[in-house]
C-alpha cells in the first residue's frame, strides 16, 4: 500500500480547482481518454496510452522471460551489459540497484566509459540492446561496436546478443534478419513510461528478479488511483500548488535507490515543454543544499517535506500516473519531446559538417594548461564570467557533463560547490544520457536556466563500424549540437573543456571552491 507522508501532505486541498479537476481526470486517464491534454496532444496521447494496462498486460511477457532467462543461465551468460538511452536503460539500472543485481549500464558515446565496459571475457557476457525507435544513434553505434569486438574473438555475436525494440522498427527488421533474439515491446507505450514493458523487464528477468512480483504490486496500487485523492491525485496537485517549479528528490535510506534518476527523466521531459513544466532536481539526502529553497520528497518515512513510501512496482505506476495527472493540471503534452528531436537533429548536421571540413577551433575566452573556457561576455577571470551568467530570474543551474562517470566521478563536487556559492538550484547530468532525460526542459521548459557545459579531451578514442566518424567524435557532436541549440534561444551558457580530465576536473573545482 503507497503511503504518503510529511508536512506537505496537510497542504493538499480536496477543494482547489486542480484537485477537484485531477479527481475527475484520474477517472477518464484509466479510461485512456486521450482528450485530457487539449486538442494539440490528443492524436499523440492516442497512441501512446498503453502504459496504464501494462501491470496486467505485461504478464504475457513472463513466459518469453522465463525461456530467455533459462537460455542465458544455459549458456553460462552471466555479465550483462545494457546498451540503451533514456527510458531503454534509467528503470532497468533502478531494479539492479534495488535489488543489488550486477549490470553495466552503458547510456554514453564516451570511448573511455565504453573502452572500460568491455569485458576480459567475453564468452560469459551477453549485450541487451534497448531501443524505442531501433534508430538511436548511441545504442547503434555501442551494438555495431560490440558485434565487431564478438566477431574478432571469434564468437558469434547472435549467441550473445538480446535485442529489445519496437514491432517493424529498423533494429527490429535488422535484428530479425540476422537470426538475433529479440523481444518487442508494446508500440503504444511510450519510452519514459516502459519501466513495466519489455524495456525494463527483459533486463530485470535476466538479472533474476522476479518480475511478477513488481506487476503484481503495480497492478493492486493502480486499482486504486481513481479513488478520490488516491496518492496520485494528491502528488500531481501537490507538485503543481506547492511548487513553483523545482522540488527535489533523495533516496537516502529507502528502498528504491536510483529512483530520483527515474523519475527525473519522467518528469522533466514530459512536463518541460511550452515554457513550463516542474524540474526534479536529485539530491543526495533532504539536507543537501543542492535544490536550494523547492519542496522535497523522500522514499523513506521522515526523510524530507513530503515523504512517498511504496515498493518499487508501486512507485513505477504511481509515478506515471502522476505525470500523467500534472501534465493536465500544466496543460502540455505528457507523450512528445519536440527538443530531444532537435537535439539529434544538430548533432546529425554537426558531424555531417565535420566530414566535410573537420572540427573547426574556437578560441577560449579563458585558458590553462587544463582548462578552455568559452562565454559570451568581455570577462577576463572565470568569477566574473560565472557572475554575469546569473540574473535575478535564474531558476536553475544545469551543469552538464560529457564524460565518463564512472572515472571522471569527481566532477560531481561541482554540484555542491555551484550550489553553495549561487544559492541556485542546481542539477547534474552526464551527457549524452541527460539528453533523453532533463534535456527536454533545458530547451522547452521555462526559460529561466543556467548552463554549464563540460567536455573534454580524450585519452584513446574508439572508432564506430560503418560509421566514418568515432565515439569521441560523436560525444563532441552531441555535446556541441546541444550548446548551438541552448545559445539559438539566448540561454546564458559557458562551456569548459579540459584538455587533461584529471587535472582539469581538480583545477576546476579549486577555481570554484575559491570563488
Amino acid at each position: 500500500m503507497i503511503l504518503l507522508t510529511g508536512t506537505a501532505v496537510s497542504k493538499y486541498n480536496r477543494q482547489s480547482a486542480v484537485a477537484s479537476d485531477l479527481n475527475k481526470a484520474a477517472k477518464a486517464l484509466a479510461l485512456k481518454d486521450a482528450n485530457l491534454w487539449g486538442e494539440g496532444a490528443k492524436a499523440e496521447a492516442g497512441v501512446r496510452l498503453n502504459w496504464i494496462d501494462l501491470p496486467r498486460s505485461s504478464r504475457d511477457l513472463l513466459p518469453e522471460l522465463d525461456a530467455l532467462s533459462a537460455w542465458a543461465r544455459a549458456n553460462g551468460l552471466n555479465n550483462f551489459i545494457l546498451c540503451g538511452m533514456g527510458g531503454s536503460s534509467l528503470a532497468p539500472e533502478v531494479m539492479a540497484k534495488t535489488f543489488n543485481r550486477e549490470i553495466t549500464i552503458l547510456d554514453t558515446t564516451d570511448p573511455t566509459q565504453i573502452r572500460a565496459a568491455v569485458p576480459q571475457d567475453l564468452r560469459q557476457t551477453l549485450i541487451i540492446v534497448g531501443s524505442k525507435s531501433g534508430s538511436t544513434i548511441e545504442t547503434a553505434s555501442q551494438k555495431a561496436f560490440f558485434e565487431k569486438l564478438f566477431t574478432d574473438a571469434g564468437l558469434d555475436p547472435v549467441s550473445h546478443f538480446v535485442i529489445v525494440t519496437d514491432p517493424k522498427s529498423p533494429l527490429d527488421i535488422s535484428s530479425r534478419a540476422s537470426g538475433y533474439k529479440v523481444i518487442n515491446a508494446d508500440p503504444n507505450v511510450g519510452g519514459r513510461f516502459s519501466a513495466l514493458s519489455a524495456f525494463g523487464l527483459v533486463p530485470a528477468a535476466l538479472l533474476g528478479i522476479d518480475v511478477s512480483v513488481l506487476l503484481d504490486d503495480a497492478d493492486v496500487a493502480s486499482s486504486t488511483f481513481t479513488e478520490e485523492d488516491s496518492p496520485a491525485i494528491k502528488l500531481a496537485t501537490l507538485l503543481f500548488e506547492q511548487c513553483e517549479q523545482n522540488f527535489s528528490l533523495t533516496d537516502e535510506n529507502s528502498n528504491v535507490s536510483g529512483l530520483g534518476d527515474w523519475i527525473e527523466q519522467l518528469i522533466a521531459e514530459s512536463t518541460g515543454k511550452d515554457q513550463r513544466g516542474r524540474l526534479p532536481i536529485v539530491i543526495e539526502s533532504a539536507k543537501s543544499e543542492v535544490s536550494g529553497l523547492a519542496l522535497r520528497i523522500g522514499f523513506a518515512q521522515d526523510s524530507a517535506d513530503l515523504n512517498v513510501i511504496a515498493t518499487l512496482g508501486e512507485h513505477f505506476i504511481l509515478w506515471e500516473w502522476v505525470t500523467a495527472l500534472l501534465c493536465r493540471a500544466l496543460e502540455v503534452d505528457p507523450f512528445n519531446q519536440p527538443n530531444v528531436t532537435e537535439a539529434k537533429e544538430r548533432t546529425g548536421e554537426l558531424l555531417a559538417q565535420w566530414a566535410s571540413n573537420g572540427i573547426p577551433k574556437n578560441e577560449a575566452k579563458i585558458k590553462s594548461d587544463n582548462l578552455e573556457i568559452f562565454f559570451e561576455g568581455s570577462a577576463t577571470n572565470f568569477a566574473d564570467a560565472l557572475k554575469s551568467l546569473i540574473t535575478p530570474a535564474s531558476k536553475y543551474l544545469a551543469v552538464m557533463a560529457y564524460l565518463n562517470r564512472t572515472a571522471d566521478f569527481p566532477i560531481l563536487g561541482i554540484r555542491s560547490l555551484l550550489a553553495s556559492k549561487t544559492r541556485i538550484g542546481t542539477t547534474f547530468g552526464w551527457g549524452p544520457r541527460f539528453l533523453h532525460s532533463t534535456g527536454q526542459f533545458h530547451k522547452g521548459g521555462t526559460p529561466n536556466g543556467i548552463f554549464i557545459q563540460i567536455t573534454g579531451d580524450s585519452k584513446e578514442d574508439l572508432a564506430i563500424p560503418g560509421k566514418d566518424f568515432t565515439f569521441q567524435r560523436l560525444l563532441m557532436a552531441q555535446a556541441l549540437g546541444d550548446a548551438l541549440a541552448i545559445e539559438s534561444r539566448n540561454f546564458p551558457l559557458m562551456r569548459i573543456h579540459l584538455l587533461n580530465r584529471e587535472a582539469g576536473i581538480a583545477e576546476l573545482l579549486d577555481l570554484i571552491a575559491k570563488l
